[in-house]
């Protein structure tokens, strides 16, 4: 690992929990921006400007640190899907995806506060929902409360019972941290892996 602070720009648990699997030390600082979709812009669009701006937002506060910044937008039918927040919302969402496929856009962005460069990416997941009935939907809502998450599922947890198929290149992009993108990206700056403790 390079000298540098390595900094999750997220207040998400879940992308906590995925950047700790990579063993290297990093603080966590939540950004404050903005996160509304601008006039027009395309879901993946929104998914990389939010990602660029929370690193940036964070990178701004510490300088000489690499800041991880990462957002996901889900879509069907180009029309994104938020966050549900509340039961009746998750359950529409859940509904109208019921045995059809959504897409999610999950944009990294890596920025190096030794120099002022980043890297940006975006990876496509796309989810085909099981057709099941709403009794099941219910149900399953109730018992996970997923309603901090885009799509209304968990898909670490047993929210992958209500999914049929998941198609990406990189399996932890769909819980909101690509980790082989960011391994990549980490490595491009010099940060290394593997180091005997």
């Amino acid at each position: 690992m390079t000298s540098s602070l390595l900094v999750l720009a997220s207040s998400s648990a879940y992308r906590k929990e995925l950047l700790s699997r990579l063993q290297l030390p990093f603080s966590v600082a939540v950004p404050d921006i903005d996160e509304t979709p601008q006039p027009g812009e395309t879901p993946s669009a929104t998914a990389l400007r939010l990602a660029r701006e929370k690193a940036a937002a964070v990178a701004a506060k510490m300088p000489g640190a690499i800041v991880i910044g990462s957002d996901q937008v889900a879509t069907l039918d180009d029309e994104q899907i938020g966050k549900p927040g509340n039961h009746a919302n998750a359950l529409a969402q859940l509904q109208k995806m019921r045995g059809r496929e959504v897409i999610f856009h999950t944009a990294l962005c890596v920025w190096d506060g030794r120099d002022g460069s980043h890297q940006l990416q975006n990876i496509q997941t796309v989810v085909r929902f099981r057709d099941l009935p709403d009794a099941e939907l219910d149900a399953y809502l109730r018992i996970e409360q997923p309603y901090d998450c885009a799509g209304s599922a968990k898909n670490e947890a047993l929210g992958i019972a209500i999914l049929e198929r998941i198609d990406s290149s990189d399996p932890t992009a769909l819980t909101g941290l690509p980790l082989i993108a960011l391994t990549g990206m980490l490595r491009n700056i010099g940060v290394t892996f593997f180091q005997n403790k």
